[in-house]
């Protein structure tokens, strides 16, 4: 196991998880599972190590497999101010 340390965030002791990591490209919602990161469980800061992060930029970069990959649907909300009287 990987000693990631502390949260830069709150000093807090950061643990090892596996992650969903979201990202938007070029409008598409893109979903990468089962990510190796560090998580905080007092802020909930997430930190990956270089060599993750350079897996997810090919794994974003590989256009095929993102066409090949299953989908999900999630629900799509618009924020609306709620007027007080």
């Amino acid at each position: 196991m990987y000693n990631y340390g502390e949260c830069e965030i709150c000093n807090g002791t950061l643990e090892e998880k596996h992650i969903q990591q979201d990202f938007w490209i070029r409008g598409k919602l893109i979903v990468v599972e089962d990510v190796p990161a560090a998580v905080c469980p007092r802020c909930g800061e997430k930190v990956v190590r270089a060599e993750v992060g350079e897996r997810i930029a090919e794994l974003l970069n590989d256009t095929n497999r993102i066409n090949a990959a299953p989908t999900i649907s999630v629900p799509l909300l618009e924020y609306e101010v709620e007027l007080v009287n």
